[in-house]
């Protein structure tokens, strides 16, 4: 049981990124507006690829217990 839900997450993680990582999508922060003197498309492929490995490493480590 605990091993299907595990595989559901890391696929639903997955179509997520695939669809985060979109063009369509990255063109909306593709601006001329920078936080931090970060420009805005950086700080959301730099986001979201981090909350990608975050949500990762949480599926995996929870589905050894």
């Amino acid at each position: 049981m605990r091993k299907a839900l595990a595989r559901q997450r890391l696929v639903a993680c997955t179509l997520f990124a695939a669809l985060a990582f979109n063009a369509p999508l990255l063109w909306l922060f593709d601006a001329a507006v920078a936080v931090f003197g970060v420009p805005l498309v950086f700080l959301y492929v730099f986001g979201i690829w981090a909350a990608v490995i975050a949500v990762l490493a949480w599926v995996v480590e929870v589905g050894h217990r």
